[in-house]
């Protein structure tokens, strides 16, 4: 197995790149869309909003979890997911900041 290079990279490189990482799922974005939407969830409200499998809605948002785009407290037998304001910031400073491309290139 090869070593990783992301030491090669600064820290907000590796940072955009985990995020980018964690958001570039379809269903993520759509969990993303649902949590932005209703504010806070519980998991199964994902469950029943999505066409997928409980345990498939489980894993994404454990990455989503992971990369810190959202938070999860445990509210009796069920955990109540919400976006981390703090991280989803980044996510639009992100997108907010890219330059605009010039029309004369190839």
């Amino acid at each position: 197995m090869g070593i990783t290079k992301t030491d090669l990279f600064t820290e907000n490189q590796n940072e955009i790149a985990t995020l980018a990482k964690a958001i570039a799922h379809p269903a993520r974005v759509a969990i993303i869309e649902y949590l932005l939407k209703v504010d806070a969830c519980i998991c199964n409200d994902i469950v029943n909003e999505l066409p997928l499998a409980q345990p498939t809605i489980s894993q994404h948002l454990k990455e989503l979890k992971n990369a810190g785009i959202i938070k999860g407290n445990i509210e009796g037998n069920a955990i109540c997911y919400c976006i981390d304001e703090k991280t989803f910031s980044k996510i639009q400073g992100l997108f907010a900041t890219t330059p605009v491309l010039k029309s004369n290139c190839c």
